[in-house]
């Protein structure tokens, strides 16, 4: 009896699944690729080393995603790898004459992200050969990257990274990450914006810049432009010392 998901986030319904990987360092990439999107459940069908996630190359080319290697689950057979999956979505860029539908990526990252009862694996296969026709017939779609028609070849781990990142995008949108990096100050009030304006006005008036008789558009254009910048109060605060240092330096 398959044990039942707790957990209805994508980063925890969704494994990739490596069929008879060749290269250690491809196994490696791919756990990159995967952790760097925030997927961690990996599983290897018959790979060419026993003990693929433990060779040298396959840590070296993980570059910080030992832990992924390290918890990929090594199987004998498609069967194993996809128990407890009722979604299987193959990656193919060849076609076969009796495929289940084609989609892209982005079709497939919006189907998975929006149907949270869908335990699903990604199918990727060998090198060299891809997949075999029967493992392609047991999945549900067929995955086919959108790449330049002249040049369409992409590496095991490319093909992985774009399936990831589109994954990621659904699931999480496409707000920017929060960050404590760069200044992070208060956001100024309208009525401390309404008086570096007045601030300003007096200064431009000052040096001549702006004709009070004529004024023309100059203030609605100088508000439309630092409407855009999202004013900080100090950044208010800078601006009417400016003010203030002009209106100091200028004969009245």
């Amino acid at each position: 009896m398959n044990q039942q998901q707790t957990s209805t986030s994508l980063f925890d319904r969704l494994r990739f699944v490596l069929v008879e990987t060749s290269h250690p360092g491809n196994i490696g990439s791919v756990a990159r690729a995967m952790k760097t999107m925030g997927f961690s459940r990996l599983v290897l069908v018959n790979p060419r080393f026993p003990d693929a996630n433990r060779q040298e190359e396959a840590i070296a080319f993980a570059s910080g995603a030992q832990d992924i290697l390290a918890s990929a689950k090594i199987v004998g057979s498609i069967g194993e790898a996809l128990a407890g999956c009722n979604f299987a979505a193959a990656l193919s860029a060849r076609p076969r004459e009796f495929s289940p539908p084609v989609i892209t990526p982005r079709s497939l990252a919006g189907q998975l992200s929006v149907d949270a009862g869908l335990d699903a694996a990604l199918v990727f296969g060998n090198e060299r050969y891809g997949l075999p026709n029967e493992i392609v017939e047991k999945c549900n779609v067929l995955i086919n990257i959108p790449a330049n028609p002249e040049y369409s070849s992409l590496n095991l781990a490319q093909a992985a990274q774009v399936l990831a990142y589109e994954l990621r995008q659904a699931a999480v949108g496409d707000a920017p990450p929060a960050t404590t990096i760069g200044f992070q100050g208060e956001a100024a009030g309208l009525a401390q914006i309404e008086g570096m304006y007045r601030h300003l006005e007096e200064a431009l008036v000052a040096v001549e810049f702006l004709d009070p008789d004529n004024p023309k558009k100059l203030m609605p254009r100088l508000k439309r432009l630092f409407s855009r910048t999202q004013l900080e109060t100090e950044e208010v605060n800078i601006l009417r010392g400016i003010a203030r240092q002009i209106l100091k330096k200028v004969p009245r």
